[in-house]
């Protein structure tokens, strides 16, 4: 029998995070959680991660791993929160210590205790009950972006979105337009019916998203529908690019998920403060 797939859709910021299950044993992952948090008054909830707790137990499953497909720049990770309340694994690529040197650097703080309990390379591998979660590097949108493929069912983070929608940015530090275009192929090559789960979906006129198949991207995908080259695709991607601006959460977020969604420490007075550099990101244009 095949894993068990349930997805949760935090308008909010976007991001699409997944609880999968193997019937059989009851042992689950959960992909990409958020943690909601109001920039104007910088208050967190964990609302949308009691939504996963709440699947969790009412399904009885026992968690083993909370996989991060990168750090996150659009929302803050829920991932201590759920490990102290469910157990399990924080999971992410290894060459997330490249990220963390850069951002280091960039919030003056440099990462010792980071939180992560598993490293994964490309092509390691995570039991799931009598299933496999197997890590693809797909880098491009940062360089330490991993899906995790399970059965037919490749949870792609922002290396792909939906048809309409195309790909993700790669004008991060450390992103690249050609290895996110070679990334997205490697996804492409899959047999034509595997089953792709994107992490966010940003709906215009329509409801949101968040399967599609490797058939259906081939076939539709705006940005890299059969037949697209890699030298217009770097050309659309940085052409496109140029005009975004920073996403709203860029600051709060990477400094948390760096860290595996570790919040700071509070300071003498109780209170833990975030860094919001100034004059630090270049500037950004339009929407």
């Amino acid at each position: 029998m095949t894993v068990a797939i349930q997805a949760f859709h935090d308008p909010a910021t976007g991001t699409v995070s997944y609880v999968v299950h193997d019937p059989d044993t009851r042992d689950a992952a959960i992909v990409d959680p958020v943690l909601d948090y109001d920039a104007a008054s910088g208050r967190t909830s964990t609302r949308s991660a009691d939504a996963l707790l709440t699947h969790l137990r009412t399904h009885n499953l026992r968690l083993q791993w909370i996989l991060e497909t990168h750090a996150h720049a659009d929302h803050l990770s829920s991932a201590p929160y759920l490990r102290t309340q469910a157990g399990g694994q924080i999971v992410i690529g290894e060459l997330i210590r490249t990220v963390q040197a850069t951002f280091g650097r960039f919030f003056n703080q440099p990462v010792t205790d980071d939180g992560f309990d598993r490293l994964l390379g490309d092509g390691d591998t995570l039991p799931l009950g009598g299933h496999t979660i197997t890590a693809l590097l797909v880098p491009g949108h940062t360089p330490a972006d991993l899906a995790y493929q399970i059965d037919d069912a490749v949870f792609v983070g922002d290396t792909l979105f939906m048809p309409d929608l195309g790909s993700a940015r790669a004008d991060f530090p450390g992103g690249d337009a050609a290895q996110l275009y070679r990334s997205a192929q490697r996804l492409l090559a899959l047999p034509p019916q595997t089953r792709l789960f994107v992490c966010h979906d940003y709906p215009q006129g329509r409801e949101a998203q968040w399967q599609t198949t490797v058939e259906e991207q081939r076939a539709a995908n705006i940005h890299l529908h059969d037949g697209t080259t890699e030298a217009s695709f770097v050309a659309m991607r940085r052409a496109r690019d140029a005009t975004l601006s920073a996403p709203a959460l860029i600051l709060p977020s990477l400094q948390v998920n760096i860290r595996a969604g570790q919040l700071p420490e509070p300071e003498s007075n109780g209170v833990r403060y975030l860094r919001i550099p100034l004059n630090a990101l270049p500037n950004a244009r339009g929407q």
